[in-house]
């Protein structure tokens, strides 16, 4: 099993969403938040004054977890679909995930996805 995490502008929650129902069933954990990447916050930089100061802003993590076979065409399709070739689009985290558990039955493994 693998655990995705996809940080995101919130205006991309939707097609994540949706695109994510389209390969699994196992849920979706969405925490809004600050952060900045590479550019600082900057979508472009037009300037040469070097005390500009970093920028948050708005971001999107959503979180999932699908077996281990779908998480390349889900990652192929979030990269096809998210991207616009520029600043910001996000990233995508791919973590192992050695075990989960359905609380309610007490199923394991990708039983309990």
């Amino acid at each position: 099993m693998k655990e995705l995490e996809i940080i995101i502008n919130g205006d991309k929650l939707d097609r994540v969403e949706q695109l994510l129902s389209r390969f699994s069933r196992s849920g979706i954990f969405v925490t809004q938040g600050f952060g900045y990447g590479h550019q600082q916050g900057f979508h472009q930089v037009y300037t040469r004054d070097d005390n500009r100061g970093v920028k948050v802003l708005p971001k999107v993590s959503v979180r999932t977890v699908v077996s281990d076979d779908k998480i390349e065409p889900i990652v192929d399709r979030l990269v096809a679909e998210l991207g616009s070739a520029t600043f910001g689009d996000g990233k995508i985290f791919i973590r192992d995930v050695t075990d989960a558990v359905r609380v309610r039955t007490g199923e394991r493994g990708d039983e309990a996805l």
